[in-house]
């Protein structure tokens, strides 16, 4: 799909998407798709599959029993996590490795696992949710790949994703959220999860013009954000739960349900909350 100009004004090239990951999208948008042919897929890339079965059999799962194939890890965590799983091995990848990525990663990591966690439990598109996950703060690492001194001088601690874009936008003319989005695009991502990664930054008063299915990755995607990823946050539950109610009836979803939903990824994430 086309980038819009005003992102190529600038000449940040968009990195390529992996030949493995184009085919990857274009299965996952088979409903018929089927464990083996997930599996055939990854298995092709022999530095891809061994990262996969690696990661899986990480802390960060805690599956009671080590895989050995990316059958098995498929088979463990569903085809969804490990789609999703796959697609971050891509794009960490795709840039040279520093710090500053290594933190975006490691909160994709987090995110994308957790968003399509929850999602399952809402019966709201898990491999969307994961995907839009690993995805929303992909823009940031285009921008430190194009101008890695620069960006570091305007960087904030990202919570604020509303005054980080401004100074991104003061620096180079774009936001993350509009260069994440143009990257979902370039890679074949489902309208969705690009959509979902560009109006990530605007109040939960914005939404309303979003397609109800980005209403709902938004609202999953903000109780990660503040719940994992924000210790600030997360260190009141409470208040994070009140402003989440009123959104999560506003896009449809069930809140008890979604409340419920997310303190169980929590816990499962050794992360504890309260229910508030």
């Amino acid at each position: 799909m086309s980038i819009a100009p005003q992102l190529r004004n600038l000449n940040i090239d968009l990195p390529a998407c992996p030949s493995t990951l184009v085919k990857l999208s274009l299965l996952m948008a088979d409903e018929n798709c089927s464990t083996d042919q997930l599996a055939a897929l990854i298995e092709t890339d022999m530095a891809l599959s061994s990262a996969v079965v690696r990661t899986v059999n990480s802390a960060l799962f805690g599956l009671l029993k080590r895989v050995e194939t990316v059958h098995e890890g498929i088979r463990y965590l569903g085809m969804a996590q490990v789609a999703g799983l796959t697609y971050e091995i891509g794009l960490r990848g795709a840039f040279p490795p520093s710090p500053l990525l290594q933190t975006i990663w490691d909160r994709a990591g987090v995110r994308g696992l957790a968003m399509g966690r929850i999602a399952r439990q809402l019966d709201v598109d898990p491999w969307q949710a994961h995907t839009a996950g690993l995805f929303a703060e992909s823009g940031r690492a285009v921008l430190y790949a194009y101008d890695r001194q620069r960006y570091t001088s305007l960087e904030t601690d990202g919570s604020d994703e509303a005054l980080l874009c401004a100074a991104e936008i003061e620096a180079f003319g774009v936001s993350h959220s509009a260069l994440g989005a143009a990257l979902c695009q370039s890679w074949g991502l489902s309208r969705e999860v690009s959509d979902s990664v560009r109006a990530r930054p605007n109040s939960p008063s914005q939404w309303g013009q979003e397609r109800p299915a980005v209403q709902k990755l938004l609202t999953i995607g903000a109780a990660v954000d503040s719940l994992l990823l924000n210790p600030t946050r997360a260190a009141d539950p409470q208040s994070v739960w009140a402003e989440l109610e009123p959104v999560a009836h506003q896009v449809g979803l069930h809140f008890q349900a979604f409340q419920l939903a997310t303190m169980r990824v929590c816990e499962r994430l050794n992360i504890p909350q309260s229910e508030g």
